[in-house]
């Protein structure tokens, strides 16, 4: 399968389907790596397919060339200083080591993706100071270039140690946008509680049904048409992890709901679902479509925020200057109490009702932490 890649790699849609038909047979894919991968995909000692720095968006022969070259003259990258001190810059420039973050090759460097993004111009400046240096002929008093070279117990990233890490949301879209797929998990994984929630049934155990069904999915692909009548029509291919399932959207649905249908989104799809007598299998055709932020106002009780004696003061300070910018009339929220003696649950007024998006959940998080804060169904 590897050699199967290899012949198609510069065939972005092709490598999708391979690598989907990789996971059908459960062989494992790994992300590239600046130092294991070869130009091609290549089978590790595990057995897994390693994916081929040279499907990498962004990169061309030169700079895995370089790569490649350095690593077999020097061994393994230790960080990404060293491999900017040991790679020629000339042949792999700025966009070459973004597209090596974003797609996780640079992941065995020592640092996350955000933190080696944020630290890729001083490592730059650096390695090009050392070159200038040793171009002149300058060395310090030990024999080496100075301000350049990190000791064995140095942290070169000592100074992005406060970079918060990339949410799965950006880590992944980065994957897609430089591999052409999503390889170290799903965008759909973030929501997989919640949906569960909303759509009760995955794609792989859905059944016909006279009732309307909710299911829910990554659009992974969206076409339109024009009927006679001059209406449009989407058909939405929906992936959960579990299947695929295609969708229908017609006429007026379609102009109800076409700001929201979009390639890379999450949609909670309510509809009809029936044997499709032509080719044996399902069809759904669409009646009420919801991104994230619709369902959770539809389908969502209340966002609860937990309140113990310890943060009682935190919250206190920190909920109203969180809440304020997503007050709509959306979803209720209600403080939950906890003490050694007591427990009180306290809804806040309709005037605190807020949109809970992604962004309003995260910074909640952040702030309260994790457990403290739960939408519940």
């Amino acid at each position: 399968m590897a050699a199967v890649l290899s012949a198609d790699m510069q065939n972005t849609d092709k490598v999708v389907i391979l690598i989907e038909d990789c996971r059908q047979m459960e062989l494992p894919i790994v992300l590239p790596d600046v130092n294991v991968s070869e130009y091609k995909f290549t089978v590790d000692l595990q057995d897994r397919v390693v994916y081929g720095l040279g499907a990498i968006k962004g990169l061309g022969e030169g700079p895995v060339s370089a790569i490649i070259e350095a690593r077999q003259q020097g061994g393994a990258f230790k960080d990404l200083f060293d491999f900017c001190a040991r790679v020629d810059l000339k042949r792999v420039n700025r966009r070459a080591l973004e597209a090596l973050i974003r797609s996780g090759a640079m992941d065995k460097l020592g640092a996350h993706r955000a933190a080696l993004m944020a630290c890729q111009d001083e490592a730059v400046k650096v390695a090009e100071q050392h070159v200038k240096n040793q171009n002149a002929g300058m060395m310090d008093m030990f024999g080496d270039m100075p301000g350049s070279v990190a000791t064995q117990d140095e942290d070169v990233y000592a100074n992005y140690a406060r970079i918060k890490p990339w949410t799965d949301k950006v880590r992944l879209q980065a994957e897609k946008e430089t591999l052409g797929l999503y390889l170290q998990g799903h965008p759909i994984d973030e929501y997989e509680a919640e949906l569960r929630n909303i759509a009760k049934d995955p794609l792989v155990a859905l059944q016909a049904s006279k009732n309307d069904q909710k299911i829910a999915g990554l659009v992974v692909a969206l076409r339109t048409m024009k009927s006679k009548r001059g209406d449009t029509i989407a058909f939405v291919t929906l992936d959960d992890r579990t299947s695929r399932m295609e969708v229908s959207v017609f006429g007026e649905v379609y102009e109800r709901y076409r700001n929201i249908l979009m390639k890379d989104a999450v949609l909670v799809i309510e509809g009809e679902v029936s044997n499709d007598d032509y080719s044996g299998s399902l069809k759904v055709r669409a009646k009420n479509l919801y991104d994230m932020g619709m369902a959770r106002i539809a389908f969502a009780k209340e966002l609860v925020i937990r309140v113990n004696q310890d943060n009682c003061q935190q919250v206190n300070q920190q909920l109203a200057s969180l809440l304020a910018p997503y007050r709509s009339e959306g979803c209720p929220c209600v403080l939950e109490y906890t003490a050694p003696t007591a427990h009180a649950r306290l809804p806040l007024s309709a005037d605190w009702r807020v949109t809970p998006s992604d962004e309003l959940l995260l910074s909640l998080q952040e702030s309260l932490g994790d457990k403290r804060v739960e939408l519940t169904y």
